[in-house]
């Protein structure tokens, strides 16, 4: 902060916080003792050289929290922070913030018993620090440019000093603003959702329901058994077992709810008001109910009977039933409540009546519910249950009279709005590429942003897998640590002349390069015609217009996040993607929207911020890049035919970029177009130069698996025939395994085909087939192999792609060639993957034999990393009601055997994919390549691709070459040893050094 930004500071938030009381809750908090100034000093010392002032490394992780304490001070991620009033220039020097520990917090329950402990001496006091401290930092600025000016700039990050602590206090302010605002934007959508009275649809109220909702429940049933006995003589007895326990326990729990959120700060409604609504609910409900249930009775006799005999009466009960639920699913309750009312002879409750049995149903909520803050909140560290739910008098004094009228109020503990200022705060974390390289991990949840909470491994609420995780010794996780930080340390920047390219198309409509059509489909107009046919045929084309723009809406909104985000960063000379794993072991950017795991949208706006010369090899492979990203057949040629392909269409290549929306547009018949028109752009650039090899490249060439999940396969088994299929061996062009399985497919249906009709079935649905079968017939059949796909799955795979040429018209003629299809094609991947599928059955006989006993699956990955299979059983409740349907589900310790053992294989090749990228990755690193690895495909700079090919081969053999099979069985067997495994299965001889010399392994 310079001095004139300090005095503008000083006067301007001194004031304010004085009279708020800000500042003295602040400083009483911190709790300054004699050391002060001292402390100040250390502080504004910190600050100027960018440590954050809790005196952690960047490395420490803290939970995020974001409370709103008044003007200029929140609590952000475990800092008070100070800020001014005003919006400061995020690129002026000095600081915006002052962090102060919340370690120092004396950890008040409230912003009103903070303020109340401090008086009018501290607050004088604490100004005077304050400007203390302003006057420390600017003297510390100035020591900081006088020793910048003295001595040669420091690197930290790639990039010197004062440029980083520049980038760094812009991210800060990018992370904190943008979390406040998402959870400002969060807050006020709940505070809307009460004010309408749809609080209890809030996950938070449904969590709260899942603990009142049973004992609530079976207290209304034991009060209904006493009804029916006549031992209840209370007045609400004649009517309180008119409906299911489960709905009225539903009932009240979502009616007082509903009125408690829109009852000022603490939530709070009077006993008349909310009886009165909860018993008319009751009465409502229970009309509907005797509704449904009469009407359905009718329904059965009238199904059971002939169509002649059925009586007009009935007829119109069915329909009025079919009415009445088909609007309760819309939510159209008063007219259901109107129909239904028409149609019931009994009495009504009166007022009095419902009030008695809304105020049963509250007292017997008020003795069931509780609530418990979390154990960190309490003073001792102990439990504190308490009623969630409190019966209190208020007394209203009229102004003209000394007299007063009391009335009875229900309010919930403040425990529940707090909570739903929780959710507020954790619901959204807007995760955005980073200006500055990531913290380096070093814990569960210590790295990659400054302030936003982090997690190294998205666990998506299994308390088995983050134990696991936390659990493990930080030594053992060291080579995931540093291959996730390899990989959140590659700067990105966006390609400004795809990116135009992109604006341009979307500003005129999409439609273009796979970008969908900003219009909608017209809707059909409705036939004017009583024919039942027509109009049926109209339904069915106005639903599927209907769903086409609803997809439409989805994609174009999908579409302007990530054009929001690329227009954002657009300007940045770089940024960064942190980078997380899934349960697996598989690696994620952080930032969801604009990414380089995208669509080729995505792909293509994105590049390496770095520059490096192309060299010889690099001209080379960026030709060869083109030609991968054209496909259409020709990624499947030798290198040298993808080189001749990209050369014979230079032209199409030059006037792609210089004109590419005006000229030919040759890159928008490309597989993947933007990608393709951004090496057009980087190939011209190389190719007009004088000299091609010193062009300067930031696109990063990709290096794909084939068909890596059985690449992987194929070197657990040491298949040699599996090997070759997926170029493990080499060979003078890669081999294609999906078209080696659709040769065999066809050779099979060929030799079917020859036999007589009469005696194989099967012969008729083979000549019908023989011209229909391609290597994209069988292509995700072959690849979702590996995931253990079903028959029923490759029945369906095989029945969608015949669907789309029309080939076959009869459906039950499709369906049966679907089924011989998908038969022949699994009996031609189990000869050619014998080893694969052997080893699938081991792992998937060891998962039933862990999970047969009750224990979820867990294993360690090659890098140290434990995973343990997240699949349970969902204890699930479900209750119906016109108010709403209710859904209670908690997870069991009941694991699910079936999931468990089909998922297994699967999730463990994953882990092992996983864990190749992360061994080429921090190899890379320490070689000086950049890179990046979206799961099977390796990206570098087109002059590296060489080194990297030679990286990822080694590492793979580097990975194989240990006993994993071993290793994984040893490791069941020590984790249960009273569980008795299979035998591993018998494996080949394939020589797994021989994947060195296969240049088509991955290209």
């Amino acid at each position: 902060m310079s001095c004139i930004d300090r005095h503008f500071f000083s006067a301007n938030l001194t004031p304010n916080l004085s009279r708020s009381g800000s500042i003295s809750a602040a400083c009483s908090i911190v709790g300054l003792n004699g050391n002060r100034r001292e402390m100040w000093r250390n502080a504004a010392k910190q600050a100027i050289c960018g440590r954050n002032l809790m005196g952690f490394g960047q490395n420490s992780g803290f939970h995020g929290k974001i409370m709103d304490f008044g003007l200029g001070r929140r609590l952000i991620t475990g800092f008070y922070e100070l800020s001014s009033s005003r919006e400061e220039d995020v690129g002026r020097k000095g600081f915006e913030r002052i962090l102060i520990p919340s370690d120092h917090v004396k950890g008040y329950a409230s912003v009103a018993e903070a303020v109340s402990a401090t008086d009018t001496e501290e607050d004088v006091a604490s100004v005077d620090e304050i400007k203390d401290l302003l006057e420390e930092m600017c003297r510390e600025e100035k020591k900081s440019l006088g020793l910048g000016q003295q001595k040669q700039p420091k690197m930290v990050g790639g990039m010197g000093q004062g440029k980083y602590h520049l980038l760094r206090r812009r991210q800060v302010k990018i992370e904190t603003e943008a979390w406040e605002q998402a959870a400002k934007e969060y807050k006020e959508l709940l505070e809307d959702m009460c004010e309408q009275k749809l609080a209890p649809n809030l996950p938070f109220m449904k969590s709260l329901f899942l603990g009142w909702f049973e004992p609530l429940r079976d207290c209304i049933v034991k009060e209904q058994e006493l009804c029916q006995l006549g031992k209840n003589r209370g007045a609400y007895a004649p009517y309180f077992d008119v409906l299911p326990a489960d709905m009225m326990a539903v009932i009240t729990m979502h009616k007082l709810m509903g009125l408690l959120m829109t009852g000022g700060e603490n939530g709070c409604a009077r006993v008349v008001h909310a009886a009165c609504q909860i018993g008319e609910a009751i009465e409502h409900e229970a009309r509907i109910h005797r509704f449904l249930q009469r009407t359905k009775k009718k329904t059965e006799r009238g199904k059971s009977a002939d169509a002649e005999d059925v009586n007009a009466e009935a007829k119109q009960q069915e329909r009025l039933r079919k009415k009445v639920t088909n609007l309760m699913k819309k939510q159209k309750l008063l007219q259901v409540r109107r129909i239904v009312k028409e149609q019931d002879d009994v009495k009504p409750w009166g007022q009095d009546n419902q009030a008695k049995v809304g105020s049963r149903l509250i007292e017997l909520l008020m003795q069931t519910a509780f609530i418990q803050p979390p154990v960190d909140q309490t003073a001792d560290g102990t439990f504190d249950i308490r009623p969630a739910f409190r019966h209190s008098l208020k007394t209203v004094s009229k102004d003209t009279q000394n007299t007063g009228k009391r009335y009875g109020v229900i309010e919930c503990d403040p425990l529940v709005r707090q909570g739903l200022e929780r959710t507020a705060r954790h619901m959204v974390i807007p995760y955005m590429p980073m200006l500055v390289p990531p913290v380096g991990w070093t814990g569960y949840d210590k790295g990659a942003y400054l302030f936003l909470p982090s997690y190294v491994m998205r666990t998506h609420g299994s308390r088995q897998q983050r134990e696991a995780v936390k659990r493990a010794p930080q030594t053992q996780l060291q080579p995931v640590f540093e291959a996730l930080d390899t990989l959140g340390n590659t700067k990105w920047r966006v390609n400004k002349r795809v990116l135009s390219v992109v604006d341009r198309i979307w500003t005129s409509g999409g439609r273009l390069a796979d970008l969908v059509d900003r219009d909608d489909v017209p809707l059909p107009e409705e036939p004017d015609t009583e024919d039942e046919a027509e109009i049926r045929r109209w339904r069915w084309k106005l639903k599927a217009a209907k769903k086409e723009n609803s997809e439409r809406h989805s994609q174009r909104c999908d579409i302007e996040l990530k054009l929001a985000v690329a227009r954002k960063m657009k300007d940045e000379e770089g940024f960064y993607y942190p980078h997380n794993l899934d349960f697996r072991g598989r690696a994620y950017p952080m930032h969801p929207y604009l990414n380089h795991l995208g669509s080729d949208l995505c792909r293509g706006i994105l590049e390496f911020a770095e520059g490096r010369p192309l060299g010889e090899s690099g001209l080379l492979w960026l030709k060869i890049h083109i030609a991968n990203l054209y496909a259409g057949g020709v990624d499947k040629l030798s290198y040298d035919g993808r080189v001749a392909f990209t050369e014979n269409h230079l032209d199409d290549i030059f006037d792609s970029a210089d004109r590419p929306l005006e000229g030919k547009r040759w890159w928008l018949g490309a597989e993947d177009p933007f990608q393709c028109l951004a090496t057009c752009i980087n190939l011209s650039e190389a190719l007009r130069s004088s000299s091609p090899e010193t062009t300067i490249s930031h696109v990063p060439v990709h290096q794909d698996g084939s068909c890596n999940g059985l690449q992987h396969y194929a070197a657990l088994g040491r298949d040699k025939l599996g090997a070759a299929a997926v170029n493990l061996v080499a060979g003078e062009k890669p081999a294609d395994v999906y078209s080696g399985i659709a040769s065999r497919v066809l050779e099979i249906m060929r030799r079917d085909a020859a036999k007589d009709p009469e005696t194989e079935p099967n012969a008729l649905r083979a000549r019908l087939l023989i011209n229909q079968v391609d290597r994209k017939l069988v292509k995700q059949t072959v690849m979702t192999s590996v995931y253990g796909v079903t028959y029923i799955g490759a029945r369906d795979q095989i029945k969608r792609r015949l669907k789309e040429r029309s080939a076959i018209t009869d459906d039950a003629e499709l369906f049966g060639a679907s089924c011989y299809a998908a038969k022949v094609t699994l009996m031609a991947l189990g000869e050619m993957f014998e080893a694969a599928r052997s080893i699938m059955s081991w792992l998937g006989d060891c998962a039933k034999v862990i999970a047969s006993e009750n224990n979820a699956v867990r294993w360690t990955t090659p890098l140290g990393l434990p995973v343990v299979q997240p699949y349970r059983k969902i204890g699930r409740h479900l209750i119906k009601t016109s108010l709403q349907i209710l859904t209670l589900q908690r997870e069991t310790d009941k694991v699910m055997v079936k999931r468990q053992r089909t998922a297994f294989p699967p999730n463990f090749v994953h882990s092992l994919d996983g864990s190749h990228m992360m061994m080429t990755a921090i190899a890379c690193k320490r070689a000086g390549l950049n890179f990046a690895g979206v799961h099977d495909s390796y990206w570098t700079h087109a002059s590296d691709v060489d080194q990297m090919n030679r990286i990822l081969r080694e590492k793979f053999v580097e990975l194989y070459e240990t006993p994993i099979l071993e290793n994984l069985l040893e490791g069941f067997q020590q984790s249960f040893p009273t569980l008795s495994f299979p035998p591993l299965p018998e494996r080949g001889d394939f020589d797994l050094r021989e994947v060195l010399e296969s240049a088509y392994f991955f290209n």
